[in-house]
């Protein structure tokens, strides 16, 4: 049976306009012809009959198995319109409009952070991303998302997997590319006993690698993990919040810094380690707020050790339950806020009742910022422009940042 592609979805599956809703059809585009089976809401079996203009031959060799990219077959150009559309949409639903700058796109290759599965075989290791919808196993050394200081530690993935693994159970192997080496942070692997630390240790030294943590638990570290923001260089907690590429990191940098201008005194809300607030205080005073106690205390260690910036001051808090009240911006020339998916309701509207003249905003998730930034709005802020973000290219995930002022 023969249809045509209406729209994408969020998720970027093509969508089909039954008879009785909507049918979801994985990498295709609008415009273009298409046959399967229809399997509930699913389309199976997918033909592309009419290709788009927009239809690319995918860069990578596992495109079509692995999981890990959604939108391969499509050009850069229309991803980045995409992408662009639904963060107008997602303000457009909330009743705003802003000047949208032309979105910046990290390069292939650039992804210094992820998360691989793994399990043992009868003949040894088999690792890599699921394929879409699906507990199938597709090995990626050819991969074309991954930085490739992450590719080249494969062997030591594939080593530690076959050590602690299970061929009964899978494990997940998270890595991040560090200036002191790759570290890698194991769930689901074999409870540890005495003589498998040791092992694994002796793999952490033959492999080079930073730190080794398993379940939680740091195994073995032959250097402390570290990221350098600005001047400052921050010891890495394990499981902390990074942004995803190093390119995708300046883009929000650069945003954050032009926002909020020459203020002298700034609050960093989700301050996390540090991107954003050690860099500005380079020129600012900085108050950091963070719920996370690891990863204000790596911010805090990243500050004393660094030389040539102001002070920065820090308070533990929980931001969803207790945010910062309208009297506790007084003094501040600025506010940087850089919430996780769920965006930052509550802090938006005490935030709204503030004197504070310049927010820079970040954010994950265009739909809860468009809400808050209509709390904001609503309050007085004017929404001046919006810079789309694609730190993970070829999914149909967004970033972006915002400047508001009163």
């Amino acid at each position: 049976m023969t249809f045509t592609i209406a729209r994408l979805g969020h998720l970027g599956d093509g969508i089909i306009q039954g008879p009785e809703g909507s049918i979801f059809a994985p990498q295709t585009l609008p415009g273009e012809e298409v046959d399967g089976t229809v399997k509930g809401d699913s389309l199976a079996d997918v033909r592309i009959l009419t290709p788009s203009v927009h239809r690319v031959k995918p860069p990578c060799t596992h495109a079509r198995t692995c999981g890990g990219c959604m939108m391969q077959h499509a050009s850069d150009a229309f991803v980045a319109d995409w992408k662009t559309t639904i963060v107008r949409t997602a303000l457009a639903a909330q009743g705003l409009e802003a000047d949208l700058r032309p979105i910046i796109t990290s390069p292939p290759r650039s992804r210094r952070r992820a998360t691989l599965a793994a399990r043992r075989t009868k003949g040894g290791v088999l690792m890599g991303f699921h394929s879409r919808a699906s507990d199938v196993l597709v090995g990626v050394p050819q991969c074309q998302l991954l930085h490739p200081d992450l590719i080249s530690a494969f062997p030591a993935l594939e080593a530690i997997a076959k050590l602690g693994g299970s061929r009964t159970q899978e494990m997940d192997l998270a890595i991040t590319r560090t200036t002191s080496g790759p570290d890698v942070a194991v769930t689901g692997g074999k409870p540890a006993d005495s003589t498998q630390r040791m092992d694994l240790a002796r793999l952490v030294e033959a492999f080079g690698l930073s730190r080794l943590s398993w379940n939680g638990e740091v195994i073995a570290q032959r250097a402390q993990p570290m990221m350098r923001f600005g001047r400052a260089n921050v010891p890495l907690p394990v499981g902390a919040f990074l942004q995803p590429t190093a390119e995708g990191e300046a883009a929000l940098l650069a945003c954050v810094k032009e926002a909020v201008g020459p203020a002298r005194r700034i609050i960093d809300l989700f301050a996390g380690i540090g991107t954003f607030g050690l860099p500005l205080a380079e020129n600012a005073e900085i108050h950091a707020v963070e719920g996370d106690v690891a990863m204000l205390t790596a911010l805090d260690k990243g500050f004393r050790m660094a030389e040539g910036i102001k002070r920065v001051t820090n308070d533990i808090r929980d931001l969803y339950r207790r945010p910062l009240e309208p009297d506790e911006f007084k003094g501040y020339d600025a506010v940087v806020i850089d919430p996780p998916r769920a965006g930052a309701e509550a802090q938006s509207h005490t935030l709204a009742r503030s004197k504070v003249p310049v927010i820079a905003a970040v954010s994950c998730n265009p739909a809860t910022f468009a809400r808050d930034a209509k709390i904001l709005t609503q309050a007085g802020y004017k929404l001046n422009w919006v810079q789309v973000v694609d730190q993970f290219r070829w999914s149909p995930h967004v970033e972006l940042a915002a400047q508001f002022t009163l």
